[in-house]
């Protein structure tokens, strides 16, 4: 184990775009919402796109379920491109979202860390979405805190304030495992939890860029278990 990881009893994970292969998940809805509008964009864009409406999108004062920030998202693309969409094309993001693919390399690791850890997620989902991704990814996890659970959306740190008030452990002995610099390594850093940050080549432009700093960095989930679970 790497000496800066001694003594972690609990490894927490992001799950779209950690655990789920969300950028395939929204380029692929997305796209095909645009194209009877005769819309065309590369995966880059519509993903630059989505980075920079969802923010957006969460940042209401008052709380918003993400069925409902999905169907906010999809309004602000179309606003960008100039294009009205259907009703079917405004919920396509919370209809697909129980589809999006896990990551090859997720199961095999998530089994080597359950040997060995409390696993937890923290992730910007309502509970229903959660629970039809969670039949996917197989695994029992010890605790789930949702942002329909936590009533924000991360980098609030209510989200994470909550994950740790279920996990009750304390911050030395707890490790968070994400995709995201934006929504989950800089909250980490401004907590003061070691952190790990899983840059998956080529992605990553599905959220914001920020100079948060994570502890370790990885190309998948197979490399942070070899890493954190070496004798």
């Amino acid at each position: 184990m790497m000496p800066h990881f001694t003594g972690c009893e609990w490894v927490s994970f992001d799950c779209y775009g950690t655990l789920v292969d969300w950028e395939t998940g929204i380029s692929t809805a997305v796209a095909k919402a645009l194209k009877p509008h005769g819309v065309r964009k590369s995966r880059a864009e519509l993903l630059r796109l989505f980075s920079e409406v969802e923010p957006r999108a969460q940042s209401s004062e008052e709380y918003l379920e993400c069925r409902l920030i999905l169907r906010k998202v999809m309004e602000g693309i179309g606003a960008e491109v100039g294009v009205r969409f259907t009703e079917p094309d405004l919920t396509c993001l919370a209809d697909t979202l129980p589809d999006w693919p896990v990551f090859p390399d997720v199961a095999e690791a998530l089994d080597a860390l359950k040997a060995r850890y409390k696993l937890a997620v923290i992730s910007n989902v309502d509970d229903d979405l959660f629970a039809k991704t969670a039949h996917a990814l197989n695994v029992d996890f010890d605790a789930v805190v949702t942002s329909q659970q936590a009533r924000s959306y991360k980098p609030n740190l209510r989200n994470f304030n909550l994950a740790h008030e279920r996990m009750g452990v304390e911050k030395e002995r707890w490790l968070h495992v994400a995709e995201s610099l934006y929504h989950d390594i800089a909250p980490a850093n401004r907590l003061g939890v070691k952190c790990v940050w899983v840059d998956r080549a080529d992605r990553g432009g599905g959220t914001r860029r920020t100079d948060a700093v994570p502890d370790l960095v990885v190309h998948d989930l197979g490399e942070l278990a070899r890493a954190v679970c070496a004798p």
